[in-house]
């Protein structure tokens, strides 16, 4: 029974965990939104983007409000969005997205992470053009008719790629694409169930199963950081 339990309470924190870490960055999310364009969702899109992928982790509403106004006050500083480029162990390229309200203690945990499991900080641009910034929409397709019309209808809106997977339908644009496709989404009425903006890796790196456990901690650690929002990588 002590053994059953232990593995039961290592998979709630762990859930615990990965709630935490959403919360926080949704929170970030929508702080950095309020700040670019404003606290009214209505006339601030990024906003309207930060509620949605709020609720659809189940974001209690009250941190949402808090977050909100945490962005207005001026008291607070605010978040910077910055983005750091690596190589992980096996040379295969890491981008770590990040929101900080002190770049300076970012970077040194981020290097130091790098560094701790085999990795290397590098420059701006140095692994930069391994990815592509792609708009990421996904959808229920319980509630689509006809799909096969909506992607007809979204090659206007900069449609670039419309997948379905277990009732769920994806949908990619370009970086500059993405607001238009966000507009197109809800003058249709169709609710989005989250959205984002992705650096999508143009090549992948082949590697062993053990090269691939040693590059997952590596990840593993960094996305553990409160300032790291995402990391992306070109391990196939």
């Amino acid at each position: 029974m002590g053994r059953i339990f232990e593995k039961r309470k290592y998979k709630m924190f762990a859930r615990f965990a990965r709630m935490s870490k959403a919360f926080n960055r949704i929170g970030r999310e929508i702080e950095i939104a309020v700040k670019s364009g404003g606290p009214d969702k209505t006339i601030n899109p990024r906003l309207r983007l930060a509620i949605q992928n709020a609720k659809s982790v189940n974001m209690p509403k009250d941190r949402v409000d808090a977050a909100i106004k945490r962005a207005v006050s001026k008291d607070t500083a605010g978040y910077q969005e910055i983005t750091y480029e690596g190589y992980g162990p096996h040379g295969v390229a890491i981008l770590v997205e990040c929101a900080t309200d002190n770049p300076t203690r970012t970077v040194a945990n981020i290097r130091h992470a790098f560094t701790r499991y085999g990795g290397s900080l590098g420059t701006t641009g140095s692994i930069g053009f391994m990815f592509e910034r792609k708009g990421v929409f996904k959808i229920s397709a319980a509630g689509i008719a006809n799909t096969d019309e909506l992607e007809l209808e979204l090659i206007d809106a900069g449609l670039e790629e419309f997948s379905i997977q277990d009732q769920e339908i994806f949908i990619y644009t370009s970086f500059q694409d993405f607001g238009a496709m966000q507009k197109a989404l809800e003058g249709k009425g169709i609710e989005v169930v989250n959205s984002e903006l992705q650096f999508i890796p143009t090549i992948a790196k082949e590697v062993t199963e053990a090269e691939a456990q040693e590059i997952q901690i590596l990840i593993d650690k960094m996305e553990e950081d409160d300032d790291v929002l995402s990391v992306y990588h070109t391990m196939q």
